[in-house]
């Protein structure tokens, strides 16, 4: 075995699952290769270049309450360009009925900080607001770990704590489905549960939404690579892993590329679930089919350019219609006239496969009646990204099939959103979840554990 001072490692996949990982190993004095398949950093959070425009694939954001990406952010040096608001402060605009509310904070404490925003909010009657107080205080009292939780589902949950139909799709839908890509229905409760008491019911700040006001590519790979250099991480991208082998007796794992073998004390496979099981040598779970039980869900973002602005609000989000969240990505893109809005669109299912020229047909009219000055604005490009497996599926019952970072093999540990952080698919989940398996092998190859970043209980 290699002396405590020369330890290595190697990290199988680049998102900030991966990332994270690598940057904490190398914090702690590991020698560290990271391996990626793609061209770049940053997984399913990117950047590509059309025309002269940089466009993000899908439309992020991060809470407050998200102190792992957060450091994420800081440590990439990237905390300036992704900014939180000052309060939580969203537009929900239902064109149906032609009125703009606002989901808002005040500077009181929980749960009194969200009241006089839920008392004047246009969308639920005075009966639905008392009863959504209700549910929230009920909610409070559920405890996400629960395993019982985790075998229900949110929506039928809501309705014997008193929810309308109404009050599901202006408030309850309007958080999860963003946050869980699932409606409440096929939602687990116990993720649902975590995503309300975590980010509106644990601290009056704690839903303070931020996000990227540069290209994801620009905090995701260009500074996480710049970083990862600095820290003396050796970072190899196009490179596909084939094998993770165990060694015997006391010799060291290794890694097949096919280019070259990698031999480490300790690897983390920080890809997909699918990927991360073809990987597996034996004995390293339980029950490694559980693996290919996690299901997964879409996500398309729709991406409209007009030759005029049409929205002066950097985002909101929309009822009584397909449209969900509009986010201004005008300055962000590099565009340098006109506006350019991102619709992101979860619980994408049903139109994972529409063409593009069905969305069109049905998307543009829709921004019509949402945005009067859209209508006599001239759309200059419409185009669609779309992400067949953007997240692992929020169902009940998926807790049960998340593993840990920790495997039955010494020095093999596991990261990605989809393992057992407690969180749904975010980019606070990876961020855990690489932060937790580094941890997990720092403690195993005998080194001092890195302080936490982040709050368990958060």
């Amino acid at each position: 075995m290699t002396t405590a001072a020369a330890r290595e490692a190697v990290v199988v996949g680049g998102g900030l699952a991966g990332t994270a990982a690598a940057l904490a190993l190398a914090d702690a004095g590991v020698r560290v290769t990271l391996l990626e398949g793609r061209p770049r950093l940053g997984g399913l959070a990117f950047s590509f270049q059309r025309g002269g425009l940089t466009v993000d694939n899908g439309q992020h954001v991060y809470l407050r309450c998200c102190t792992a990406y957060r450091w994420f952010l800081d440590r990439v040096d990237g905390a300036a360009l992704a900014p939180v608001q000052d309060r939580l402060d969203v537009p929900v605009l239902d064109a149906g009925r032609g009125r703009l509310g606002r989901l808002r904070r005040n500077a009181l404490p929980v749960p009194l900080h969200l009241g006089p925003s839920l008392a004047r909010y246009p969308h639920l009657s005075l009966a639905e607001k008392a009863a959504v107080g209700r549910a929230a205080l009920a909610l409070r009292r559920l405890d996400p770990a629960d395993p019982a939780l985790d075998r229900q589902d949110f929506g039928s949950w809501l309705r014997r704590h008193g929810q309308s139909p109404r009050a599901v799709a202006a408030l309850w839908d309007l958080v999860g489905v963003a946050t869980l890509n699932a409606a409440a229905d096929d939602a687990s409760l116990a993720l649902a549960a975590k995503v309300f008491k975590t980010g509106l019911l644990s601290d009056a700040g704690a839903a303070d939404i931020g996000w990227a006001h540069v290209p994801l590519g620009e905090l995701h790979h260009t500074r996480a690579l710049t970083s990862l250099d600095k820290a003396g991480v050796r970072t190899v991208l196009r490179t596909r892993v084939r094998s993770v082998t165990p060694g015997g007796e006391g010799a060291r794992w290794q890694v097949e590329t096919g280019g070259e073998t990698l031999t480490a004390d300790t690897v983390v496979l920080a890809v997909p679930p699918a990927e991360t099981h073809a990987l597996l040598p034996g004995g390293a779970l339980d029950e490694p089919e559980k693996l290919t039980r996690i299901g997964t869900a879409p996500i398309i973002n729709i991406h409209v350019l007009y030759d005029r602005k049409v929205v002066r609000r950097p985002f909101f989000t929309a009822l009584d219609g397909p449209v969900q969240w509009v986010f201004d990505r005008t300055e962000a893109s590099g565009l340098d006239h006109g506006q350019y809005l991102a619709l992101s669109q979860s619980t994408a299912q049903a139109e994972i496969d529409t063409p593009v020229a069905d969305l069109r047909a049905r998307y543009l009219p829709e921004l019509e009646r949402l945005l009067p000055a859209a209508r006599t604005a001239r759309v200059e490009d419409f185009f669609v990204t779309r992400e067949r497996t953007a997240t692992f599926a929020a169902v009940p019952g998926v807790g049960a099939l998340r593993p840990g970072p920790a495997t039955r093999l010494p020095g093999l540990h596991l990261a990605g959103a989809w393992t057992a952080t407690g969180w749904p698919a975010t980019m606070e989940g990876a961020v855990r979840s690489g932060l937790n398996a580094a941890s997990d092998a720092l403690g195993a190859l005998g080194r001092p554990r890195p302080a936490p970043v982040f709050d368990e209980a958060a």
